[in-house]
């Protein structure tokens, strides 16, 4: 038996898989790495996968089937890059050689083994890791609002990780999780819904065996930046509050993440080091033939954009996605004609005009 993991991205992410994948290949060898993909492949663009640091490469075609095209066209790129993550736990797991499975978010490296977690999983049948593991000051309103509120409204775990065991109860977990996933990975936070984040909220409620790690050392982001501080011991090795920092999520990279990490690493100058390096290593694995915001699916087969009024105007109609299984071609008698005959949704995107039935 052998421990697999597993990221989810477009090809546009490629580059900062391929940082996850490096990172993971050097401090476990022996796991079995897979590239979950839900793209094709822009025109020029070859993927060698005896070339990557990941071994198996699976597609969102291959977990959905003929239901693909109608799924996908319901979601955006955020939307569906996640709603892949519970059919592709189904699918790992049902590998034979899997015993233990982590999920990490493409934009993530790891720099101490995850051993530890591996040992949970003998206890534990599922492992999540908080935004926060500990309250900021409530005199810092701006960290309030950052982050304790923020969690509030996204999520009280970072889905961003996550790790299961091949029993029982992680197989029940994960087939919960793929079924709220299929029908319910958007993002509506006005009706209580962040992708998958927000579902996870309710594991501990509805599993045993479910472990709430604490330790400092895990999903480190400008999101618990605020109560953790980075070092290096003696022998070199990367410390979160005097514990192994197991990996960093460098969420937002550019301007965004930039700012949030001048906020709360103030003058930790080891936080700023680890960002240069990892910008230096998304760039060394960038492919200069993957257009630049590359979605295969963020567009119909005539090349123009699809609005997201246009995708919720789909998932939430069963007659429309019953009349048109093929959403993304355009032509006669097609669901593009369709709008444009029925709706302004194309020439006005701001304007829903739909009634859900």
């Amino acid at each position: 038996m052998s421990i697999h993991a597993y990221t989810s991205c477009s090809y546009s992410y490629l580059n900062r898989a391929r940082v996850l994948f490096s990172s993971l290949r050097r401090q476990h060898p022996d796991w079995i790495l897979w590239l979950v993909i839900t793209d094709k492949k822009p025109e020029g663009f070859t993927l060698d996968i005896d070339k990557e640091d990941f071994n198996c490469l699976l597609t969102a075609e291959e977990l959905f089937g003929e239901d693909t095209d109608r799924w996908l066209f319901g979601h955006d790129i955020v939307e569906a890059c996640t709603g892949v993550k519970g059919e592709a736990m189904l699918h790992i797991l049902n590998d034979p050689t899997c015993d233990k499975l982590m999920y990490f978010d493409p934009d993530i490296a790891v720099f101490n083994p995850m051993t530890d977690v591996v040992n949970y999983l003998d206890d534990y049948s599922i492992v999540l890791t908080p935004h926060q593991t500990d309250p900021d000051d409530a005199d810092h309103q701006t960290a309030l609002h950052d982050n304790e509120i923020a969690s509030l409204n996204y999520g009280i775990f970072n889905l961003g990780f996550i790790a299961v065991a091949d029993d029982d109860e992680g197989r029940r977990f994960a087939q919960w999780w793929t079924d709220r996933l299929r029908d319910w990975c958007h993002d509506r936070l006005d009706i209580g819904v962040f992708v998958d984040q927000k579902w996870c909220n309710l594991v501990p409620c509805f599993f045993d065996r479910v472990l709430v790690l604490r330790d400092p050392g895990y999903n480190v982001a400008s999101w618990n930046l605020s109560q953790r501080v980075m070092s290096y011991d003696k022998e070199g090795t990367a410390l979160i509050n005097d514990r192994p920092l197991r990996f960093y999520h460098f969420t937002k990279l550019g301007p965004v993440g930039d700012t949030m990490t001048q906020r709360y690493a103030v003058d930790n100058i080891e936080i700023y080091e680890l960002w240069w390096w990892y910008r230096q290593e998304v760039i060394a694995y960038t492919a200069n033939d993957i257009p630049k915001g590359w979605w295969f699916y963020g567009t119909f087969d005539n090349g123009e954009k699809i609005p997201k009024p246009v995708r919720e105007m789909y998932r939430s109609r069963k007659d429309l996605r019953k009349a048109f299984n093929k959403p993304f071609v355009t032509g006669k008698g097609s669901f593009y004609e369709w709008l444009l005959a029925h709706t302004d949704t194309l020439t006005n995107p701001q304007h829903r005009g739909f009634e859900a039935v």
